[in-house]
């Protein structure tokens, strides 16, 4: 009797069990995988194109269309003009008028913005102190601020009346000569520039205020255990701490007070600036010169004018506020370049130090001191 065995089958080698890949069928994308894939990658395009629709329409278009017209001799009845080159740019800063329009512009910016920013900071810095009735004293630095300009302006324009104003009548008093508050150039400028403080102070004191909120209060335990007063904390811990609100403030402050309109255009009757254009600005002259003498072309002109002395006001600023923010939180001065060249510096030493064992000799006591040691110097350093 013979018996046959069979053999058992083999097992498929590797290369057997695995599927070729050459005949599989390529696989399909479904079209909503495809509409999720775009909607991921449009999606936040999209929810954020609302506002730069608007700024085109509302904002770009208006300024490119104003360039544009700049350099013409702009008919505004026939809807047209005739492109003359850079004459009415220079027709407008060939009048005097531009200059004085300018030289107040900057002296009502000064005296208002100036006293504006150190009143901010005392109020914020009361604010920020443990007193009762917080709320309604924050709310109540605000109440200027909603006010109308319109309202501001005439309320004020009245108080500093040449012959019956509540100032002078004050003065005259306590013996005190009136003051010419709208013959006098400088009188003027203090009178808008007091509109202006009112009406913006507590808007900036409330951004300092959340400013200073928002710094550690560790900070000041700490340096009143060490001893220091509250003038102490204020310069060395406030303060340096507020730099990048200050400078944001500061930013906004002037892209306001040099485009200041409504308060000397209210402040008298006749809102030309004065008789001998004691508080006339750059806007009023702006106004003037558009809807006074119908020249679209020359308002136009200097209407970008203003927009370029803006723009580089604006970039200084900047310039600066990026070299502030740079040394934000270097107290020794470095910049942060030099405090990670520092950083690398001190591990290379480690490494030269323990013989570039430095994660595997913790167990050792002496390479593990050093080690420790100077892990602790290092991560000094990069702090």
């Amino acid at each position: 009797m013979t018996s046959t065995k069979t053999a058992p089958p083999s097992a498929p080698s590797p290369q057997q069990a695995r599927p070729d890949r050459t005949e599989r069928t390529p696989r399909r994308i479904a079209f909503g995988q495809k509409l999720s894939k775009w909607d991921f990658k449009l999606s936040p395009y999209l929810y954020i194109s609302p506002f730069f629709i608007l700024f085109v329409i509302t904002g770009l278009f208006p300024i490119a269309y104003t360039a544009v017209i700049s350099f013409m001799d702009w008919d505004l009845v026939r809807n047209s003009g005739t492109f003359i080159g850079f004459d009415q740019y220079i027709y407008v800063l060939t009048q005097p008028k531009f200059w004085i329009a300018l030289r107040n512009t900057f002296s009502i910016f000064l005296l208002s913005s100036v006293p504006q920013l150190i009143l901010a900071i005392f109020i914020a810095t009361m604010l920020d102190q443990n007193i009762r009735a917080k709320t309604f004293w924050r709310m109540g630095v605000l109440l200027p601020y909603v006010m109308a300009p319109v309202a501001v302006a005439l309320i004020f324009s009245n108080m500093f009346g040449d012959k019956y104003g509540l100032i002078n009548t004050l003065l005259g008093n306590i013996g005190l000569p009136p003051i010419m508050w709208h013959s006098n150039a400088f009188a003027s400028h203090i009178a808008i520039a007091t509109m202006v403080n009112f009406r913006w102070t507590g808007y900036n004191t409330l951004i300092l205020l959340a400013a200073m909120q928002a710094i550690p209060r560790d900070y000041y335990e700490a340096a009143a255990i060490d001893g220091a007063n509250k003038f102490r904390q204020f310069t060395a811990i406030t303060l340096p701490s507020l730099r990048p609100t200050l400078i944001f403030v500061i930013i906004t402050s002037t892209i306001g007070g040099l485009q200041i309109f409504d308060e000397p255009r209210m402040y008298d009757q006749f809102g030309t600036g004065g008789a001998n254009s004691q508080w006339l600005t750059i806007s009023l002259y702006l106004y003037d010169i558009g809807w006074g003498q119908w020249n679209f072309g020359r308002a136009a002109a200097l209407a970008w004018i203003l927009f370029l002395i803006i723009l580089a006001i604006g970039v200084i600023n900047m310039l600066v506020t990026n070299r502030l923010v740079r040394d934000e939180g270097s107290r020794d001065g470095r910049s942060r370049r030099d405090r990670r060249a520092a950083a690398i510096a001190a591990r290379n030493d480690l490494e030269h130090r323990v013989g570039g064992t430095v994660r595997d000799d913790f167990g050792s006591t002496s390479t593990g001191a050093a080690t420790s040691d100077t892990n602790d110097k290092t991560t000094e350093v990069a702090r």
